[in-house]
């Protein structure tokens, strides 16, 4: 049998995203939304999990996060959590952003459940990451994610941590790479990297990804941040899952190719499969799959 992080499949990382394409919105698509929670759903049973609904309402409508539960052999140990959002804006069919995320969490949840981690690790696909209507106010989203990391806070959850899968399949020797004003970081100018964001309490995280990255995943060039406190200073740093467990004061990081740093299709009609670096996705997944077995083996 091939090494557990040697069984990510590319052709499987593809039959998702084709799969998931479309625009996913709650008020533009929201028969779509419904159709990717229940093929979400459905890949995750199929894979062998139970998977239990986290419900939250927005604007009065109920919505729900799936989480797919890989129970630990070891009792009280902080659980790892992988979080992708299943959304899109009201104008793409998000290929990139964020069918690929969701694409490599379902892949990650197939490939570990065959083994009996130390730790519980939960796959957890969120809902309403984006914002309702581009005229919302910029953080408008991440409803559900906030809704989960507020669920966590109250029930008490001892977390390792969080990593957060977002967008992470354009990229390639001609992206034209750019970066927010003011990072402490240089940043190359060839988008062929994966994005390590985290904060302070997320450093010693940041840390294990980069290590499991160079251990099992080596020919993956990553360029790491960690920003302080929750990343006030540096607003594009919360723009996904991740930044509602700081503000809960849980470690977490976001995985990124940086979307509309990188990307010219970053919430257009043209964000497809067809644009997309399988390649690129496969090694972050090995790499991630990687840091499960790291933290939790």
């Amino acid at each position: 049998m091939l090494p557990l992080t040697s069984q990510i499949s590319k052709k499987v990382l593809k039959n998702h995203i084709s799969s998931l394409q479309g625009i996913r919105h709650p008020l533009v698509a929201p028969e779509a939304l419904e159709k990717a929670a229940v093929y979400i759903k459905t890949s995750l049973q199929d894979s062998g999990y139970e998977v239990e609904p986290h419900y939250f309402f927005d604007n009065g409508k109920k919505y729900r996060n799936l989480i797919a539960t890989l129970p630990g052999t070891v009792t009280n140990q902080p659980k790892l959590l992988i979080i992708a959002h299943y959304d899109t804006v009201a104008n793409s069919p998000g290929a990139d952003d964020n069918a690929s995320g969701v694409a490599l969490l379902l892949e990650l949840a197939r490939v570990f459940v065959q083994v009996r981690p130390r730790r519980t690790v939960e796959f957890i696909a969120v809902n309403l990451e984006e914002n309702e209507r581009e005229t919302e106010p910029k953080g408008r989203g991440l409803r559900g994610s906030r809704a989960l990391a507020q669920h966590a806070r109250e029930q008490e959850w001892d977390l390792a941590g969080v990593v957060v899968l977002e967008s992470i399949a354009y990229a390639g020797p001609d992206a034209v790479q750019t970066m927010p004003e003011g990072l402490p970081i240089e940043v190359p100018t060839v988008g062929d990297f994966l994005a390590v964001i985290g904060n302070q309490t997320s450093a010693s995280l940041v840390e294990s990804f980069i290590h499991a990255a160079d251990q099992y995943q080596p020919e993956l060039p990553t360029v790491s941040l960690v920003v302080p406190d929750n990343g006030e200073l540096f607003p594009d740093t919360r723009r996904s899952d991740h930044a509602p467990f700081w503000d809960e004061g849980y470690p977490a990081i976001m995985l990124t190719d940086t979307t509309n740093f990188r990307s010219p299709h970053y919430h257009k009609p043209s964000d497809t499969l067809e644009t997309l670096n399988l390649d690129f996705t496969a090694a972050v997944g090995r790499a991630v799959a990687g840091l499960i077995l790291n933290l939790s083996g």
